[in-house]
């Protein structure tokens, strides 16, 4: 699947908080999936469910980042604990389809995006 998807631009650790507020904002209510790929191969955690926010706490406040879903109230929550490193896909009109992260045990989150109707 990630292969549709060219993830193409880093996001800089001094960014995201930043980033991940705006992200959050820009995209609430549109649905995810969350896929997780490790040593032991990829399972996806979730489809079709509206993201509701992505909370970084940097390291000395907690150095985990928390995925939330659900409309009114939060559903379901995955934590990636350690982020070392994130990553955006966008399409060719800069729509942002992915966010790939990277955490301290090589575990890697892919959260796809679905596309929104014009």
């Amino acid at each position: 699947m990630l292969n549709k998807i060219e993830l193409t631009k880093t996001v800089p650790q001094e960014r995201w908080g930043e980033f991940f507020d705006q992200f959050s904002d820009g995209n609430r209510g549109r649905h995810i999936s969350i896929e997780i790929m490790n040593s032991e191969g990829a399972e996806e955690l979730i489809q079709n469910a509206p993201l509701m926010a992505i909370i970084y706490d940097r390291p000395g406040k907690g150095n985990d980042l928390v995925i939330e879903t659900g409309k009114d109230e939060v559903t379901y929550a995955h934590t990636v604990d350690a982020p070392t490193e994130v990553l955006t896909g966008q399409s060719e009109s800069g729509r942002m389809l992915a966010v790939w992260i990277s955490d301290a045990s090589g575990t890697k989150t892919l959260v796809k995006l679905q596309a929104v109707e014009p």
